[in-house]
């Protein structure tokens, strides 16, 4: 009788997306998993990490969260592998606490599998030493598992071959955001940080645009929080002739759907994102989503003229495609119902199903 594969993830912080994953990794016959956080839960702090579903365990050490990137450095890492003893052992990604497990894995002859959300649209500003870095992990690792298509292309980069590469999608908890009545109370909806790769005041330039071109002011509203959250206002107050603002602060998990079913349209103008997990809940709620190319969901989640429009950062495109959706009934109703066919695509099943794969296929070509 085989025992089960004993596989330890170590991974940034609990995040709402990859709980449920992670889950149901958990419980899959055969798999043994535990999960090693650089930091407690920040991004959903509403659920009690003992509820999880799975054995758990948080480090220590310097925790920094920047805009795109965070950074972690513990060596305690070590000690802790040393005590788990796993036959697989899954980073996701690159930062000092996360080399220092690879090497724990390259040091006891443990299989290394290499996780990512990251795709070669986000990794173009990465100088020789990440790449150099990344070429060592990735040359000594046993399976690798992307978040997408972009991932997958982002592998190859690096030279994976096909067989070893699976994919377990970001997702979010579909029905919980597709089962409100749509209210349409804002035109547009903006989610997320208030920062500036996020370009959060693009928005307000194109609502404008929209207002001036239709002959009514414009409802806009913003969710989340930021830096830039004092220049957001100030410029609505410029522009309360064309635009009106709501604000609605960091909202819960639970108030989140709410938020989305009271919007028409979803605009996530972003100069970076590797996948952009708030595009799945604007999908699952039915809201078409205009989108930069520079968002992993971009051509991927999102489908040009399918369930939204991918177009560049300039503000008359944007205003283009807006009216469209706002003055053609038909349109709008057949993206709506597209968003909600395409997210189906991406849910938590999935997503379980290609990290169980690539845990399978570390362990058993390790021990043949």
């Amino acid at each position: 009788m085989t025992s089960d594969i004993k596989a330890v993830i170590v991974t940034n912080v609990p995040a709402p997306y990859r709980v449920p994953v992670w889950r149901r990794v958990a419980e899959t016959d055969g798999i043994d998993l535990e999960l090693v956080f650089c930091a407690q839960p920040h991004i959903d702090t509403s659920t009690d990490p003992t509820d999880y579903g799975f054995k758990l365990n948080f480090l220590a050490g310097r925790y920094y969260a920047m805009q795109r990137r965070f950074m972690h450095f513990d060596l305690h890492v070590w000690q802790l592998l040393s005590r788990l003893r796993p036959d697989v052992v899954i980073t996701t990604g690159y930062i000092p606490t996360f080399l220092i497990a690879f090497l724990w894995t390259q040091r006891f002859g443990v299989p290394h599998i290499a996780m990512t959300d990251g795709t070669l649209q986000s990794e173009k500003i990465l100088t020789w030493l990440h790449r150099l870095v990344r070429r060592v992990v990735l040359a000594r690792s046993k399976a690798f598992v992307g978040a997408c298509q972009g991932s997958r292309a982002l592998f190859r980069y690096f030279g994976v071959a096909d067989q070893h590469i699976h994919l377990a999608c970001l997702a979010t908890d579909n029905a919980r955001f597709s089962t409100l009545p749509a209210t349409d109370g804002a035109d547009f909806i903006f989610c997320g940080r208030f920062v500036a790769h996020k370009q959060p005041l693009f928005v307000l330039h194109v609502a404008k645009g929209v207002a001036l071109r239709l002959g009514r002011k414009i409802r806009v509203d913003f969710v989340g929080n930021g830096e830039m959250v004092a220049q957001i206002r100030k410029l609505g107050e410029e522009l309360q002739e064309h635009v009106i603002c709501r604000f609605h602060g960091y909202v819960s998990q639970d108030e989140l759907p709410y938020r989305y079913a009271d919007a028409k349209i979803f605009m996530f103008p972003t100069e970076w994102d590797p996948w952009g997990v708030v595009a799945n809940e604007a999908c699952a709620a039915g809201l078409p989503v205009l989108v930069s190319p520079y968002a992993g969901v971009a051509s991927e989640l999102v489908v040009d003229n399918f369930n939204g429009f991918v177009r560049e950062l300039q503000v008359e495109l944007w205003v283009d495609a807006a009216i469209k959706l706002l003055e053609d009934t038909d349109l709008y109703q057949r993206f709506s119902a597209n968003s909600r066919l395409q997210v189906s695509q991406y849910n938590f099943d999935q997503s379980a199903d290609g990290l169980i794969q690539a845990i399978q296929q570390a362990a058993t070509e390790s021990n043949p």
